[in-house]
């Protein structure tokens, strides 16, 4: 994998015998990286993930800021003042690095969101654009403190990889892109694919499920893996590749804004060949920064199901037209904010700054064409699996 990522060397006094430990979680670590990174679908993750083989071994670790070794996360976040947020810098519409070096997109208003909560200002984050490969290791080593990265919960993530998962923020699948000059359509097939040259993301798990999905229908192709998807992207472009496959949604951002004039690329087949649940990802037993990032999701999609967003909130506190659940969370009689280390108002801050949940999802997503209506992504009241637990 290329280089971890530059990072702050702040490296504690250590016992030789906890040098010792530490030494072979960082092997161990290196391994699982090498086993088991994955993107979820662009980059690829939006996500698409787990890996079917990986191209490259991880580099090994030889130096890293030990903030997870010991001691409470929210506290030493808290401490240092800034939320260090990684994400993909290259998920069209999720997270992409601008000119400047900012970052824009819905996985990076999540970092904000929970910036918002913790200080108070969602512009306390220092964002860290991690590749599919890097990105485990750096939350193992305290590199960075969540993954707003398009990275799919899985069972062996939540085991082998030794990750925690927050709240499903977006529901994707994987797909196919071809293009329709080549006899696809949005109706094509995985068998449609036979003889194909397809590429995708090395380290995720886009390649064991096409693997599988081309083994269930009895067809032969070639797999050609990348490092990342703007490679991949490039050589369908230029004809290296007949299909491309991650997310879903990774597709949808790149036919929006790769597709060349006089082309026309499809995306199939009509139902996803994975299921990719993608939301903030975490390192293991920090219950209290969990807390914080679970419920700071689960404040935007209540505040969208009460109508609250970010340019009605000060008016809607001040009408007397909130419920008593919507109160608490923002702050007034029975909040719960304090207990979990907040401030009170810390939810207020989320959404006055940032937005709620639908406000999030149309600023970013629905500009390349992903809609909630009818989809996945939809709220519960509007037969989709956007639900949040009450706040009480």
């Amino acid at each position: 994998m290329e280089g971890l990522i530059s990072m702050k060397r702040r490296i504690a006094p250590i016992s030789r015998r906890s040098a010792l430990r530490l030494a072979g979680v960082l092997v161990a670590l290196t391994m699982v990286a090498a086993a088991c990174g994955s993107d979820d679908g662009d980059d690829t993750e939006v996500d698409g993930d787990e890996p079917a083989a990986t191209t490259e071994a991880a580099a090994p670790v030889t130096e890293v800021e030990l903030v997870q070794a010991e001691g409470d996360l929210l506290d030493a976040i808290i401490d240092r003042g800034e939320l260090k947020c990684g994400v993909s810098g290259s998920a069209v519409a999720f997270s992409e690095t601008q000119p400047d070096g900012s970052q824009t997109g819905f996985d990076a208003d999540y970092c904000r969101a929970v910036a918002a909560a913790i200080f108070g200002d969602a512009d306390a984050v220092e964002f860290v654009p991690l590749t599919a490969a890097e990105r485990f290791t750096a939350v193992q080593t305290g590199a960075v403190d969540v993954l707003m990265r398009n990275t799919t919960w899985t069972q062996g993530r939540d085991t082998e990889v030794g990750m925690d998962f927050g709240p499903t923020t977006y529901y994707d699948g994987q797909q196919l892109m071809a293009r329709a000059s080549d006899g696809f359509s949005g109706s094509s097939q995985v068998a449609d694919i036979a003889g194909a040259v397809v590429c995708t993301n090395a380290g995720t798990t886009t390649e064991q499920n096409i693997a599988d999905a081309a083994a269930a229908a009895g067809i032969e192709m070639r797999l050609d893996t990348f490092e990342d998807f703007d490679i991949v992207t490039t050589n369908f472009i230029q004809g290296a590749c007949d299909v491309i496959t991650t997310d879903g949604s990774a597709l949808v951002g790149r036919k929006a804004n790769q597709q060349p004039d006089g082309e026309e690329w499809v995306i199939f087949p009509p139902t996803p060949i994975s299921k990719e649940p993608l939301g903030p990802t975490y390192g293991q037993n920090q219950s209290r920064f969990a807390d914080v990032v679970n419920w700071t999701v689960y404040a935007t999609i209540i505040a969208d199901e009460k109508g609250i967003d970010s340019g009605n909130i000060d008016a809607r506190l001040g009408d007397g037209s909130l419920d008593a659940e919507a109160i608490r969370m923002l702050g007034g009689e029975g909040e719960l904010q304090t207990a979990m280390g907040l401030s009170s108002d810390a939810f207020y801050n989320v959404i006055a700054q940032v937005g709620n949940y639908d406000e999030i999802y149309s600023r970013h997503l629905n500009p390349v064409g992903l809609s909630r209506e009818g989809s996945a992504n939809a709220g519960w009241l509007d037969g989709g699996l956007i639900y949040a637990p009450p706040a009480r």
